[in-house]
């Protein structure tokens, strides 16, 4: 008597954000094989080895690789886009356009609403990472040049980190708490030298954007367990449009608008290449290639940084930006090991 069996494998991917927040993705494969007994029999393991052979590795890392240009660019892009827009206009309506971007994918996908229990954790997304980082940031960005935010904010995966822990009880090694110390340490140092001994406006500005952001990762990674990382983001775009359309309204009746060309492509790159598009990519990327190697990708986001605040906006770069950026890089290193 011949039976029909079906033989299914199923793997666990660990996902991480661009900021270390961490999610996981099942993905199921079913193969059908005909034969006695119930064994999967040799047509399911040619069919397990021909997928592994046709794993999308250099798509994934190209995708990943992708979100970190993304996110690198977001400075730059908000520096000229201040030169068109009031800061706050500038937040609201960026916000506004990436919502409304979000929103389309949304309803093109027929993604249904996320579940009521959500929400709360959504909000705290919104909070940090929609509302409260780019209004920071861009407040900064008036006052300090974008090479000194790209070292401050280069500690954004050790504080997020240091939330994570605190969010879910877990308690990383000595050898994660002393990279992770020191890291801040250096941006510290490096945030008095540039300021004459003193911590600016600017400076008190990017500690608040590292606090809210690493909130908002940190309830994203936990939502991103439940749901793909780009609808968490895309939702949380979404719960913020009202707010932000009636933002933009009111900031745009108050504050001078003096249009330009750098002023409209920054604005454009904030909204739909820095907020949902580096996202999107950042998020399938490391579905595909994993922690590891998306993790070393990443360590290259603060140095991007400076050399486009030096090719595009002409900032010169004092020495103890790259060193202090370097150090961090080997700080987040370091926790990244430590944590595996």
């Amino acid at each position: 008597m011949t039976a029909q069996n079906s033989a299914t494998a199923s793997r666990t991917i660990a996902v991480t954000g661009p900021t270390g927040s961490t999610a996981t993705a099942v993905s199921t494969a079913t193969g059908a094989s005909t034969g006695t007994g119930a064994s999967a029999g040799p047509d399911a393991s040619s069919t397990a080895t021909a997928r592994t052979a046709t794993d999308p590795l250099p798509r994934g890392t190209l995708l990943a690789g992708l979100g970190v240009v993304a996110f690198s660019l977001t400075f730059p892009s908000t520096v000229w886009g201040l030169e068109s827009f009031g800061p706050w206009s500038l937040v609201a309506v960026r916000s506004t356009l990436a919502a409304l971007i979000a929103g389309a994918f949304l309803l093109v996908g027929s993604v249904p609403l996320p579940e009521r229990r959500h929400w709360a954790g959504l909000a705290v997304v919104a909070g940090g990472v929609v509302i409260g980082f780019p209004l920071l940031t861009t407040l900064a960005l008036q006052t300090s040049t974008t090479s000194h935010a790209a070292v401050v904010v280069g500690l954004l995966p050790l504080t997020t980190a240091a939330f994570a822990a605190v969010r879910t009880g877990r308690r990383p090694s000595r050898t994660f708490w002393f990279a992770a110390v020191s890291g801040a340490v250096v941006v510290i140092a490096f945030t008095l030298q540039q300021s004459g001994g003193a911590v600016s406006q600017g400076d008190l500005y990017l500690f608040g954007a590292l606090l809210v952001c690493a909130a908002g990762y940190t309830e994203g990674g936990r939502l991103a367990r439940l749901m793909p990382g780009w609808q968490v983001i895309g939702w949380a775009l979404v719960l913020c449009l009202p707010l932000m359309a009636v933002g933009s309204a009111v900031a745009l009746s108050m504050e001078p608008v003096h249009l330009n060309a750098h002023g409209v492509i920054g604005l454009a790159w904030v909204a739909a290449g820095s907020t949902f598009f580096g996202l999107y990519v950042w998020y399938r990327g490391m579905a595909a290639i994993g922690i590891p190697k998306a993790s070393q990708l990443q360590l290259a986001q603060p140095l991007l940084t400076l050399f486009w605040s030096v090719f595009l906006l002409d900032e010169s770069l004092p020495l103890a930006a790259p060193l202090a950026a370097v150090a961090v890089l080997v700080c987040i290193a370091v926790t990244q090991r430590a944590k595996s």
